[in-house]
């Protein structure tokens, strides 16, 4: 999307007069233009030139975004109209407050004047007139824009401002004639008489009351970019670069990926990087909004904006300029407020048709009163209060001011809304699909069970079985070891190791003969007794991996090791299901595992052996039941993100997860998930009471102003018509405002939206694919859920394998084939992975 700075734009029917004509142009595919930021988003192959050159034509003008550094950036998003429109209301407020006190004080009152004014009502009159000029020249962009948009044939709200004061000051010029004539022919008493039908005074308050509500407005938008602003003021201006051994500080935009660059304590980091060198807290609440400081160390990413707390880093640049994870989400954030929001449509068709409408209903009440016999004087009174009550800007605003303060609030929190249909549409999911590794769970094994055989302590068996794994490469072997140091365990030395056949490993520790290794081949070499033998099926059950241990062919212990749920994982779950959303985990595994995992989680349902275009059907068959979030990680989830109605991807995960999504969890927490939801349900009714309110005040408003209230008592002088349509810009973008306030993650409110779906006849249900030729490979040395998926990548990732579907407890892979293959291409792929091949059938 390319996007362009729009100026001249005033209201909601300026917006859709530039949109339209940028349709237009060959080439462009898709246009939004967003009144709030001043901004237009264009999609397509027509070039800038043609671009601007039909924004220019429509009457406004345009010129491209360019990459911009980010004090550039920010400086741009600088509140810069607030300060020329008090500076333009305080001369206006200046010479009304004279016009005021000579009209209504001196005329109605009999407030003092100078003895030059005594009888003398055509000076009074004149006086008027020139106070009025000079509040009308203060205010002349309303009338430059105003009838160069009338003269486009694109009437805006200063259209509509202009009309309505050029009346009424016209109106009184005439009059002021008039006055002029009775005076000359010394009829005094007729000229007094007509000062009281002057209308100077409103011509003057009309613009200095829609003055004060521009500025409110302009005040109330300016800060709708607070959040943008704040993002923006997080980039470092310059980073220390260490060049031949010396630092060197330079500007941030000379930082090219490769550099080394050196942050020390209470320092931001400049760009994205990654450690070589030192280790430190850092905080990244800047990014994530998380509080509590992530240590860092050699080999570990870091991301511009964060705060290096504790120790001294020296860091290799990987990600700079307008590609570091800070810039990601300013994009984000920018292009969600360049987009609209399907709602916003509604709105988008009544500002098109709106003004000319209003100017032909002033023409037809002019008319009707005249008509009614009613003096010129009281028709034009009510004509220029239909002009001057009418507000198009509350219709533009209403969408883009709430999706603005909508997305900054997301971004604070570490939520990334793309685009404001994303902002939009999550809100309105019915189901959630969440992929198991890595979103539900942690993504790598860890230890979750230590139980001592008879005669062995905890202690005892985690420091023999650490001792007996030191030399695995496994990803079993290493969640042991982790689990071990986490316990204050030293390394322990070992010799004669061996992985032995039948998925065990032996090894000479202090003289004493270690064996592990899966049930089978444990109890090949010992008898297991009848109670470990059942608390291993046990947690085999739940979907844990059992590892036995010998010390010398004595049972020493059982250690259940698993890929365990993320802390927030069920807490996330069941707010989702509280809010009366479907929960489904979709996965790879085998439907026991997927099983034990899903009623941890509390899941609905589960769909488990399903591969990456497996997961992209199973979305596309829950569409068959409603609007479906799908939230995954991993290159494999990008189809069935993209599938989705909303794709809601972890940030922790891969980049082509996240260019797939519609919305980004920067913290990578699953109870970001319901937030993002809530938000977006936040977001849509403050869009529709904002929507309400401007259709209620016009509904309410045009009427009482033309008069058709009148024989129940109730008219509407121009001067109040001018403050009611001054304040309902402002009530817009105040309402939306609210919204900074909104609590994400408090569930106390949360209530169910939509119809039930209908209920899950069977809530666990295994993937089943059509196969066309299949072959069985016999392998040896599998051992639990992560040597399956080890096997089942490696085979999967051959062009002609299709699916494969691999047991650790039969020791068989049955591969689906969609065409010729070699059976040594079958063999090579699983004997890389350092398992052995017995058969191929």
């Amino acid at each position: 999307m390319q996007q362009y700075d729009v100026t001249g734009m005033s209201c909601a029917a300026c917006s859709a007069r530039v949109e339209k004509a940028v349709s237009k142009v060959p080439g462009v595919s898709a246009c939004s233009v967003s009144l709030l930021t001043n901004s237009m988003g264009v999609e397509g192959t027509a070039s800038p030139e043609q671009i601007v050159a039909a924004v220019r034509e429509a009457g406004y003008g345009a010129s491209v975004k360019g990459a911009k550094p980010a004090a550039d950036a920010q400086d741009s998003l600088q509140d810069r109209e607030t300060p020329v429109l008090v500076r333009r209301l305080a001369a206006s407020a200046g010479f009304l407050i004279l016009l005021m006190y000579v009209s209504m004080g001196h005329t109605m009152a009999g407030w003092p004047l100078p003895a030059f004014f005594d009888g003398n009502p055509v000076a009074v009159a004149l006086l008027e007139l020139l106070l009025t000029a000079a509040v009308m020249a203060i205010n002349q962009k309303f009338f430059i824009s105003g009838f160069k948009s009338l003269w486009h044939r694109a009437p805006n709200m200063d259209t509509l401002v202009a009309m309505g004061s050029t009346a009424a000051f016209g109106y009184s010029t005439v009059a002021l004639f008039a006055m002029t004539a009775d005076q000359a022919a010394g009829d005094f008493a007729a000229a007094a008489h007509r000062l009281h039908s002057l209308y100077f005074e409103s011509a003057a308050m009309i613009l200095t009351l829609i003055t004060v509500g521009k500025m409110l407005e302009a005040r109330s938008k300016g800060r709708t970019t607070d959040a943008l602003r704040s993002l923006m003021h997080l980039a470092p201006r310059t980073a220390v670069l260490l060049r031949d051994g010396k630092e060197t500080e330079v500007p941030v935009e000379q930082v090219r990926a490769g550099d080394e660059f050196v942050v020390r304590p209470g320092q931001s980091i400049p760009v994205d990087g990654v450690v070589l060198e030192g280790s430190s807290a850092v905080n990244e609440s800047a990014l994530t909004g998380e509080s509590i400081p992530v240590d860092k160390q050699a080999g570990d990413p870091v991301s511009a904006a964060t705060t290096n707390q504790s120790g001294f880093l020296r860091c290799r640049a990987t990600r700079v300029g307008e590609d570091t994870t800070l810039s990601q989400i300013i994009r984000m954030v920018s292009d969600a407020a360049a987009t609209k929001a399907p709602i916003a449509k509604v709105a988008d068709k009544v500002s098109g048709i709106f003004v000319p409408a209003v100017l032909v209903l002033a023409a037809v009440t002019l008319a009707v009163w005249l008509l009614l016999g009613r003096d010129p004087g009281f028709a034009i009174a009510r004509a220029i209060s239909v002009l001057v009550i009418s507000c198009p800007c509350a219709l533009g605003l209403a969408t883009p001011v709430a999706i603005m303060v909508g997305s900054g609030v997301g971004a604070r929190n570490g939520i990334l809304f793309k685009t404001a249909v994303s902002l939009e549409q999550t809100g309105k999911v019915q189901i959630v699909a969440l992929d198991k590794t890595g979103t539900l769970t942690a993504g790598e094994p860890r230890v979750t069970d230590v139980l001592p055989a008879p005669g062995y302590d905890s202690e005892t068996l985690l420091r023999l079985a650490c001792a007996l794994e030191q030399r695995s490469e496994h990803p079993l072997a290493r969640a042991v070891l982790q689990y071990g140091r986490e316990q204050g365990l030293p390394d322990q030395q070992v010799t004669d190791f061996a992985a032995l056949p039948g998925n065990g490993l032996r090894a000479v520790w202090q003289g004493r003969q270690l064996c592990g290794g899966s049930q089978a081949f444990i109890g090949g070499r010992t008898a297991i007794p009848a109670a470990i033998a059942a608390q291993a099926d046990a947690l085999a059950a739940e979907g844990k991996t059992p590892l036995f241990f010998l010390e010398e062919d004595r049972l020493a212990g059982v250690i259940a090791v698993a890929d365990v749920l993320k802390p927030d994982s069920p807490a996330a779950v069941q707010q989702l299901r509280a809010m009366g959303l479907t929960v489904v985990m979709l996965t790879g595994d085998n439907a026991r595992t997927a099983r034990a995992v899903g009623r941890q989680a509390g899941v609905d349902e589960v769909i488990a052996g399903v591969l990456p275009d497996g997961k992209e059907s199973a979305i596309r068959r829950l569409q068959q039941r409603g609007r479906v979030a799908m939230v995954g990680d991993g290159i494999n989830d990008a189809p069935a993100l993209t599938r989705a109605d909303v794709g809601i991807a972890i940030g922790a995960g891969t980049d082509v997860a996240i260019d797939a999504a519609d919305v980004v969890l920067v913290r990578s927490r699953l109870s970001d998930v319901p937030a993002a939801i809530r938000l977006s349900r936040a977001t849509l009714r403050n869009i529709h009471e904002n929507l309400f309110w401007a259709f209620f005040y016009n509904a309410i408003g045009i009427p009482l102003a033309a008069g058709v209230l009148i024989p129940l008592g109730l008219t509407l002088n121009p001067m109040f018509g001018a403050a009611a349509m001054s304040l309902s810009s402002f009530c817009v973008v105040s309402n939306a405002l609210r919204l900074n306030w909104f609590r994400l993650y408090d569930a106390r409110h949360d209530h169910r939206h939509g119809k039930p779906l209908p209920p899950v006849n069977e809530p666990i249900t295994e993937a089943k694919e059509t196969t066309t030729m299949q072959m069985t490979l016999k392998i040896e040395g599998m051992m639990c859920a992560h040597c399956e998926a080890r096997v089942k990548k490696a085979l999967e990732s051959l062009d002609a394998v299709s699916e494969a579907r691999v047991s650790a407890q039969d020791g068989t892979a049955v591969v689906t084939l969609s065409g010729e293959i070699d059976r040594e291409a079958l063999k090579k792929a699983v004997e890389d992975q350092d398992y052995k091949v017995l058969s191929i059938s």
